[in-house]
C-alpha cells in the first residue's frame, strides 16, 4: 500500500477529505520524550500550549493549525474526534514496513474491509482510516488495533494510500465486522486476566463491598465532560489541567506525573478504577507503557498506577445530589469536601505540598512525603556545599599555580644568582 504523496508532515488542504476540514476540530502536534520514549503531545493551535482532546477551547481551524505548525516548526498537525461529530479514527500499528512497502495481511485485511479514506502514519509503520460510524462497544484498543469516536485527537498526514477513497465513507457494518474480530475482548483466556472476570483486583475489592442494587450505582454519578470541567475549576485544577494535557513540569519522571493525574482522577471519580483509566487514555499521558506487562502477576503498567491509586485516596468528591446510603460511620469523611454549586468546586488546598497530601488522603503518605522533602532539602544543601568546595578549590589551585609562577620566574632567578656571585666575589678579596 503505497501513499499518493510522502511529503505529510504539514499538509494542505488539498490532501484531506473536505469532511475534515469543515469541523473546527484542529491541533498541532509535537514529540517529547518520556521515560525514554518519543511521545505525541497535542498543541494549541491559538496560543502554542498544551491541548487537550476534552476542551474545545484549544482546538481551531485547519488553517490556523497548518500556519501554527509551519511557524512554529512542529512535527505535524491531528484531528480531535467528538460527539458532536459521526467519525470514528481506527489506528493500526506495527503493520506496514515503509522500507519495502510492504503491508501485514491482518491490516490490509482491515482497511480493504472499511473501504474509507485512508492515510499512512507519521512514523511509516502503519494506517490510520476513517470513516463515519460509531464504536460497537465500550472496548477502544486490543493489540496493534485501536478505534476511537470521542475525546481523542489523531495525527493527521495526508499521505493518502492511494487503493483507497480519497473520501470518507459510512461503513457502520463494516466497522462493526472490525471490531468483533479485532478489539472485542476473548472470552476464556488468561490474557484477560480471569476466565470469569476481567477486572483488577481493587475493583474487584471494590464490588465485594457492595451489596444488593447499590453496587450498580455509578460512584459519582456525572459525566466525563461535566466530572473533567469540575476537576478544572477547582483550588487545584490548573495542576489537573497541566497533568491532563500531558505537561510534566515539576515532576522528576512520567511516572510520577501518572500517579498524580491518577491520584486526582480517583478523588473525583470516587477511585472507580474502571473509570479512571478510561479517563487517563484520554489524557496527554497516555503512552505505550501504560498497557505493557511490567508485573509477575500479568498486570500491566497502567493497571497497577490505577490500583495504587485508588488505593490511596480516601477523601472523595461527593455531588451535592449524591445518596449518602451507601455510607457507613466508618468510612472517611473528607476533612475538605468540594464545593457543592456552580464550578466553585475545591480539592485540597493552595500549596503544593498540602495538595499533594490531599491527592493521596491516607496518613500514612504524609509521613512518607516529609521524608522525600527532608531528603531533597538535604539534597540541596549538599549541592550548595560542593558548590562552595568547588569554588575554593580553584581558588587555591589559581593562588598555588601563581606562586609556583612567581618562584620559577627567570628574571628573579637571575637576579638571585647574580647577588651569590657578587658575594662570593667579595668573600675572595
Amino acid at each position: 500500500m503505497s501513499p499518493s504523496s510522502t511529503d505529510a508532515d504539514h499538509p494542505t488542504s488539498d490532501r484531506l477529505p473536505e469532511t475534515l476540514l469543515g469541523y473546527d476540530q484542529w491541533v498541532c502536534w509535537t514529540e517529547k520524550e518520556r521515560d525514554g520514549n518519543l511521545t505525541k503531545i497535542p498543541v494549541d493551535p491559538g496560543t502554542g500550549r498544551y491541548a487537550s482532546a476534552t476542551d474545545s477551547d484549544t482546538w481551531s481551524s485547519f488553517e490556523q493549525a497548518r500556519n501554527r505548525a509551519e511557524s512554529d516548526d512542529l512535527s505535524g498537525l491531528g484531528f480531535v474526534f467528538t460527539d458532536e461529530d459521526p467519525l470514528v479514527g481506527v489506528d493500526l500499528d506495527d503493520c506496514r514496513v515503509p522500507e519495502t512497502d510492504t503491508t501485514l495481511d491482518w491490516a490490509e485485511d482491515i482497511v480493504e474491509t472499511l473501504d474509507s479514506f485512508t492515510e499512512i502514519s507519521p512514523s511509516g509503520t502503519g494506517f490510520h482510516v476513517i470513516l463515519k460510524g460509531t464504536l460497537p462497544g465500550d472496548r477502544s484498543r486490543k493489540g496493534d488495533v485501536e478505534i476511537y469516536e470521542t475525546d481523542r485527537f489523531f495525527t493527521v498526514t495526508g499521505a493518502h494510500v492511494d487503493s483507497t477513497p480519497e473520501t470518507i465513507e459510512a461503513q457502520p457494518e463494516a466497522l462493526a465486522t472490525v471490531y468483533e474480530e479485532f478489539v472485542t475482548p476473548d472470552q476464556g483466556t488468561t490474557a484477560e486476566r480471569s476466565s470469569t472476570d476481567d477486572s483488577t483486583p481493587v475493583q474487584r475489592e471494590k464490588a465485594s463491598s457492595s451489596t444488593g442494587d447499590e453496587s450498580s450505582d455509578p460512584l459519582v454519578d456525572l459525566s466525563d465532560e461535566a466530572l473533567l470541567s469540575k476537576a478544572r475549576h477547582a483550588k487545584n485544577g490548573e495542576k489537573f489541567d497541566r497533568l491532563w494535557r500531558g505537561d510534566t513540569s515539576g515532576y522528576d519522571s512520567q511516572s510520577e506525573a501518572d500517579m498524580a493525574l491518577c491520584a486526582l482522577l480517583a478523588f473525583w471519580t470516587g477511585s472507580d478504577v474502571q473509570r479512571m483509566d478510561r479517563l487517563f487514555r484520554d489524557s496527554g499521558l497516555m503512552r505505550e507503557k501504560w498497557d505493557e506487562v511490567h508485573f509477575s502477576d500479568g498486570s500491566t503498567y497502567g493497571e497497577k498506577t490505577v490500583e495504587r491509586a485508588a488505593m490511596a485516596v480516601t477523601d472523595h468528591y461527593e455531588p451535592a445530589n449524591a445518596s449518602r446510603k451507601n455510607r457507613t460511620d466508618s468510612d472517611p469523611v473528607p476533612e475538605e469536601t468540594p464545593a457543592q454549586s456552580g464550578d466553585s468546586s475545591e480539592f485540597g488546598s493552595e500549596t503544593d505540598s498540602e495538595v499533594t497530601q490531599a491527592e493521596f488522603g491516607a496518613s500514612r503518605h504524609r509521613a512518607l512525603l516529609e521524608s522525600i522533602q527532608q531528603l531533597e532539602a538535604g539534597i540541596e544543601r549538599l549541592k550548595t556545599e560542593n558548590e562552595a568546595l568547588k569554588q575554593d578549590l580553584a581558588e587555591e589551585r589559581a593562588r598555588r599555580a601563581a606562586a609556583e609562577e612567581t618562584t620559577s620566574n627567570p628574571d628573579d632567578e637571575s637576579r638571585r644568582l647574580g647577588f651569590w656571585s657578587l658575594l662570593r666575589c667579595w668573600a675572595d678579596s
